[in-house]
């Protein structure tokens, strides 16, 4: 069942939310060992909220819009009483005291939590080989990868082991994995969605979204996760409409442009072949399809892993074995902090940790980072002459389908290359969404993304209800 038909019938009693919950872990007990999705699946806890659901419609009262939906939560989400690692050493055994404002909302809308799923460690990477606790594997073939970072939550949905996640996106970490994994995936616009509570990367560019096998569930936990949040300064002031009610709205009349500098060069063939087929459902929906040009994306992905790296260097600083997480002893207090974060954190965090704190050094700044931000406002411009032509642009998620475990694990700028087609969304601050659109030469998913202009959500999700009705 998809979550928008669990949490009606468990609205109007027809289906106990305890059933519901008691066959989501089920599942997860079939298979979780295969593909190694959740860090903590947290059975006592979710059979107890299922429990508090059936009391509340037992009693006449109703319990919200996803009631008794099984949520897998990403490992970077704060859970009151839960614990969140990041799938990092440096903070295994932390239990926050407080929940996240997304954990917050989806709880007060009935939303049942099973688990926190495995993650790139501190959302740095696209494959969910990063963590410290093991890789995930992508259930339509246990031999590949399931993406990065959200990965676990990606897993999560393409394994039903719960019709719906949460992720968070930072250059591509809910879209990537979700078009690898073959399901719908949605990086809201900067600032829709609260922030409080995401432990995090890098502050300018993390968004949380939903990943989910249907559109129509996604855009339900959209409309339940979003809206203004007075401890997040980032959050946009005003409620936005919802956008579950556009979906049937469909495409008629719409200007689609297919963005040219993600789709050339480094896209495998039978990507690109389902791009185009996706392009060729919207033109017959009645959208008008033109090329598209935004040139400054061709430099997003270097100026990206630059501000992201230099962010994350900021903000995971405050890992010094002082305050919370992993303290490795040592006889002097620099001594202690040079020993926890070099137990703490893995290779790659090391990697970006170093390269970001270059970045920012003396005699450095102006030449890196500071060029890389004016290359983020090229793409902010370019992009808003292309939205002055267009109201939807589309282009791969993924130049290539999932790829093999250990494949690129010793080549971080091949890894790197995994997030070409994500990162200028991220840049920019705008909305895009992944939505699956068959399958390549290898038989695994091909994910199509949609970009809209900032709080372009509602017509997004329009487009994204066609492609997924066309291949119905």
């Amino acid at each position: 069942m998809t979550a928008v038909e669990i949490s009606e019938a468990v609205r109007s009693g027809q289906r106990s939310a305890r059933s519901v919950v008691d066959m989501s872990l089920s599942t997860i007990g079939a298979g979780e060992a295969e593909v190694h999705a959740f860090n903590l699946v947290a059975a006592e806890q979710a059979l107890a909220q299922a429990d508090e659901i059936d009391r509340m419609v037992a009693a006449g009262e109703d319990p919200g819009p996803l009631a008794g939906v099984p949520v897998a939560l990403k490992d970077n989400l704060c859970t009151r009483g839960m614990g969140t690692t990041c799938s990092s050493r440096i903070l295994e055994g932390w239990v926050p005291p407080y929940d996240a404002t997304v954990v917050e909302l989806l709880r007060n809308a009935g939303a049942v939590f099973v688990g926190k799923t495995n993650m790139d460690e501190f959302a740095m990477g696209s494959s969910t080989e990063n963590s410290a606790f093991g890789p995930t594997r992508n259930p339509r073939d246990l031999s590949r990868v399931p993406g990065g970072s959200s990965g676990g939550s990606a897993a999560a949905v393409a394994a039903g082991f719960a019709p719906v996640a949460l992720g968070s996106d930072t250059g591509g970490s809910i879209r990537q994995p979700a078009a690898l994994c073959g399901v719908v995936g949605v990086k809201p616009t900067y600032g829709l969605v609260s922030r409080y509570g995401l432990v995090a990367f890098a502050s300018s560019l993390d968004q949380i979204g939903p990943l989910a096998a249907t559109v129509a569930d996604s855009a339900r936990v959209l409309d339940v996760i979003s809206g203004p949040d007075a401890r997040d300064s980032t959050s946009i002031g005003d409620p936005q409409p919802p956008v579950s009610a556009t979906l049937g709205d469909g495409v008629d009349g719409l200007r689609v442009g297919v963005l040219a500098e993600l789709s050339g060069d480094g896209i495998a063939p039978d990507v690109a072949a389902r791009v185009r087929a996706a392009v060729g459902a919207l033109e017959a929906a009645g959208a008008r399809v033109a090329e598209a040009s935004v040139p400054a994306a061709v430099y997003g992905l270097s100026a990206y892993y630059l501000i992201a790296q230099a962010e994350a260097s900021s903000n995971l600083a405050r890992y010094d074995g002082v305050r919370y997480g992993l303290r490795v002893d040592a006889p002097s207090t620099p001594g202690m902090n040079t020993a926890t974060r070099s137990a703490g954190f893995g290779d790659e965090v090391k990697r970006r940790i170093m390269v970001g704190t270059y970045a920012l050094s003396a005699g450095y700044y102006d030449a890196y980072y500071g060029r890389a931000q004016k290359v983020r406002t090229l793409i902010v411009d370019d992009f808003a002459s292309a939205w002055e032509q267009f109201d939807l642009l589309v282009s791969p998620t993924s130049p290539t389908t999932a790829f093999s475990l250990g494949e690129r694990t010793d080549d971080p700028m091949s890894m790197y290359m995994s997030d070409v087609c994500t990162v200028p969304v991220n840049l920019a601050g705008q909305a895009a969404m992944s939505v699956p659109y068959g399958v390549g030469d290898d038989g695994l998913p091909v994910g199509v993304q949609i970009l809209a202009p900032a709080l372009g959500e509602p017509v997004m999700f329009r487009a994204a209800a066609v492609l997924e009705a066309s291949l119905q």
